[in-house]
């Protein structure tokens, strides 16, 4: 599934992708070879702290660190942007050429969209009807069909555009990072996004996304403001210790920080199990695997938790499984401690080659 906002085009033979996270920068190159793609080159490094709206000249001085560290040999890169930072909406629209769609959304976002969405750029992915055969062209006229429509703020949009321009960059893709779990499950496992009905929970640092998929369809996605920044604050607050105390028995979460933790993943484990009932009544399909990215992904107890909440199968995964690895021997052995936090760079990254 893809979703560009902006669309360089073309068939590149290195994909670089920048996913702007709250707290950390996640960048990735993918190189392509004879058989596919390599990962290539990441980086993580701390965002840029701001009050309110994103300085240009800050962004713009935070890009070309990244192009430093990365050095990519391509000038085209694919931004992604947080769900802080934008809106993802199901709707039903008539069929219409694409920039009808965006510009009867620009005008009219509250009536389809059931929220007031000023000054912001849409772009719309149309979900083709089940069981319509591969290629035959869709109904026009007055039926309607399911459009996945993606928003970002006007002035995002141009400070991001500008800011990349400035690093010495193309900016040829905008995409969201809610869209980046699904993105990255069909480019490193796609018989499971294919065939599978799967919930997909990615936990950030302010917010966590939950995406449930089927049979290669995106059938619901939702953001909550609950992340490993809160998990973090609470635990601490609770055992009255420091927040980077809290931060380093998160992971490893020893046994008596359980009676501290539940409470805190609670709310995370009800939208979840409300989400995938709302699926299963909608699609009657059974959701049988929780796939879960994002630092925290990493605790183990973290998972059975969840899984003991939710009666079904949650596990960590990592797009990086599903890659072949041309990393130097340094990041070779770095790879696997932050795998769980590249998700949505590599989604954003594999958008680029569809």
């Amino acid at each position: 599934m893809t979703f560009p906002f902006l669309n360089g085009g073309g068939k590149r033979e290195q994909v670089f992708a920048i996913d702007l996270g709250s707290r950390t920068t996640k960048a990735v190159l993918l190189d392509r070879q004879t058989e596919g793609f390599t990962l290539s080159r990441f980086t993580v490094q701390d965002a840029p702290i701001y009050d309110k709206a994103l300085p240009h000249g800050l962004l713009t001085e935070h890009l070309s660190a990244i192009v430093t560290a990365m050095q990519p040999k391509t000038r085209q890169v694919t931004i992604a942007i947080g769900a802080s930072d934008s809106v993802l909406r199901a709707t039903e629209l008539p069929l219409m050429p694409l920039h009808e769609m965006r510009q009867m959304l620009k005008f009219n976002a509250k009536n389809y969209l059931q929220q007031d969405l000023r000054d912001y750029i849409f772009d719309c992915y149309i979900v083709p009807p089940q069981g319509k055969p591969q290629g035959e062209p869709m109904k026009t006229g007055v039926v309607k069909y399911k459009v996945w429509v993606g928003g970002i703020r006007r002035e995002l949009l141009l400070t991001i555009e500008a800011s990349v321009k400035g690093a010495g960059l193309i900016p040829a893709n905008v995409t969201l990072s809610l869209l980046g779990p699904v993105n990255a499950l069909e480019f490193s496992q796609p018989d499971v996004f294919a065939k599978e009905a799967v919930a997909l929970v990615d936990l950030g640092f302010k917010t966590s996304s939950i995406s449930i998929l089927a049979d290669g369809e995106l059938c619901l996605s939702r953001s909550m403001e609950l992340g490993g920044d809160r998990l973090t604050a609470g635990l601490a607050e609770a055992m009255n210790i420091t927040y980077a105390e809290a931060e380093g028995i998160k992971v490893g979460m020893p046994q008596e920080v359980e009676s501290h933790l539940q409470p805190l993943v609670a709310p995370l484990g009800r939208e979840l199990r409300a989400s995938i009932d709302f699926f299963e009544h909608q699609r009657e399909k059974t959701v049988n695997k929780i796939l879960i990215s994002g630092g925290p992904a990493r605790s183990e107890y973290l998972l059975q938790l969840l899984q003991t909440e939710m009666g079904v199968t949650c596990k960590a995964w990592f797009p990086t499984q599903g890659l072949k690895l041309s990393l130097s021997p340094q990041q070779m052995t770095e790879v696997e401690q932050v795998s769980s936090i590249l998700t949505n760079a590599i989604g954003s990254a594999a958008m680029s080659l569809s």
